[in-house]
């Protein structure tokens, strides 16, 4: 059975706001994805002068920046000792400097133009004796790093917990204010929105950027800025430095959360935060990450999480649940954030925030902004692209091998089926015409409520896995989705899925 999927910051009625496009088609910097990333650096080019436009496939806001968990902070879980396995210690300097410098750049914004945001207490904690060693080793090394941390023994939370590093005067807030907010300065400074606009390529040549939507029409820009997650212009494989990864939230009413950001270093990760209301407060649970396509099912996991929930919070109510996809550099685990390669310099990217966007994505709107107007700031050079050294080897050579494994589970999969089976598969199931994996969905627009896809990702060829959370066709291989009917909702790839003709009574 599926789940209902919706964010809780979402679900809100939002005044749309379409920009004509210029008569011309052209802009000196386009920026592609409107979420936090986009939204910041197009408005620092805007606050410039610079010609800005932003254009999206979906609502402003509407995928990883409407389904985060919205905490602002430097203490990021256990995301320190993971960077240290393989970062120098003055890229760890400069990665907290980005970051602080994201931190106080939102503080500095929501005061200036009313967006409420709440200072709270960031906390790792152990939620197992087993995971003392990993939030103490966090904790030493942020202190060794300069950030003003206190350990506890204990935490005064309905879950347990067996060791916490705490960081007080860090920051929450509701997203899509802050993002309605930049929106508005956006346009005010003269930048434009375009929602719903799918880029379908983006051409770098002697005269600047061609970007063609999904209606043949063509924008031209002097810069392009990539700010959708993971790049959709395969250039430097750069999607084979990254791994796509889902985790999921659960909103609920009824109780008086913990006030604090709270999140605990082992796994299954347990993420928790509460958002005051004029309804009273709400608490958010998270957790459960998974690599994209690459779980037996995505309900169970929530199932999971909700179960977790209700087992330490038993008169909560559920509102809300939905998920959020994010991506991981397979190298060092730094951000991604540059000139994306045989560009002619003209198309930059960011990427790799590993679920903590909202400091890293200012930061890298930061580092843009300043790319494209000759003024890098200083802490951003250690976030450039990854290369291939030592450092990185492992780590990328770990996620490719992942990708690997992924592939050939996923096209056995599609032919493991029995033969009788393999043409008439079943809702979200992949099954198999001849030599193609046909995938099985329903849609209003199909004359029997259903229709037959192509199951094969249009980035790589990847076989899909049918999600039976949210009801998409998720690619293992590096983390595109796609609807029920085939349109792309995220990920490297930017062509929808292929339409099957029904099959005849001969393949029955």
């Amino acid at each position: 059975m599926s789940e209902s999927m919706t964010s809780f910051w979402l679900d809100r009625a939002r005044e749309p706001v379409v920009d004509p496009l210029p008569p011309n088609d052209r802009f000196e910097t386009l920026v592609v994805g409107a979420g936090l990333t986009g939204l910041a650096t197009g408005l620092l080019l805007a606050r410039a002068g610079r010609v800005v436009g932003l254009v999206d496939t979906g609502a402003v806001g509407g995928l990883t920046t409407g389904h985060t968990t919205a905490k602002v902070t430097l203490l990021q879980g256990t995301k320190l000792s993971r960077l240290s396995r393989s970062a120098s210690r003055s890229a760890l300097r400069a990665y907290l400097t980005a970051n602080r410098e994201g931190l106080e750049w939102l503080r500095r914004f929501c005061d200036a133009h009313g967006v409420a945001t709440q200072e709270r207490d960031a906390v790792t904690f152990a939620a197992s004796q087993e995971e003392v060693h990993a939030v103490r080793k966090e904790h030493d090394l942020a202190r060794a790093l300069g950030l003003r941390v206190r350990w506890l023994d204990r935490l005064d939370t309905p879950f347990p917990s067996y060791g916490a590093t705490v960081l007080a005067e860090q920051l929450q807030f509701d997203p899509i204010d802050v993002v309605e907010a930049l929106q508005a300065q956006l346009r005010e400074h003269g930048g434009t929105v375009h929602p719903h606009r799918h880029v379908r390529a983006v051409d770098p040549g002697d005269d600047g950027v061609e970007v063609r939507l999904d209606d043949d029409r063509v924008l031209h820009a002097d810069d392009v800025v990539l700010a959708t997650g993971t790049p959709i212009l395969d250039r430097g494989l750069s999607f084979a430095q990254l791994e796509a990864n889902r985790s999921y939230l659960l909103a609920f009413r009824g109780v008086e959360p913990p006030q604090g950001m709270y999140i605990s270093a082992g796994r299954p990760g347990r993420s928790v935060r509460d958002v005051p209301t004029a309804d009273g407060p709400v608490l958010l649970v998270g957790g459960n990450g998974h690599v994209v396509g690459r779980t037996d099912s995505e309900a169970r996991l929530l199932r999971e999480l909700r179960s977790w929930a209700h087992g330490w919070f038993p008169e909560a109510v559920e509102t809300h649940a939905w998920s959020a996809q994010d991506y991981t550099s397979g190298g060092a685990g730094l951000p991604q954030v540059g000139v994306l390669p045989f560009t002619g310099g003209t198309v930059r990217f960011a990427t790799g925030y590993d679920k903590w966007g909202m400091t890293n994505a200012v930061a890298a709107a930061c580092t843009l902004a300043g790319d494209i107007l000759g003024d890098r700031p200083t802490w951003a050079a250690p976030l450039r692209p990854p290369v291939l050294d030592p450092r990185n080897a492992l780590g990328l050579l770990r996620l490719n091998a992942g990708v690997g494994a992924a592939a050939v589970r996923s096209a056995v999969a599609g032919y493991a089926r029995p033969a009788s089976a393999r043409t008439a598969p079943g809702e979200g199931e992949v099954g198999r015409s001849g030599l193609v994996p046909v995938a099985q969905s329903g849609g209003p627009d199909a004359a029997d409520g259903s229709c037959r896809l192509r199951a094969l990702c249009t980035h790589l060829g990847g076989t899909l896995r049918w999600n039976d959370a949210e009801q998409t066709w998720d690619c293992p291989l590096h983390g595109s989705r796609f609807d029920r009917e085939g349109a792309v909702i995220e990920g490297p790839a930017v062509r929808p899925l292929t339409a099957l003709d029904p099959p005849s009574t001969e393949d029955a």
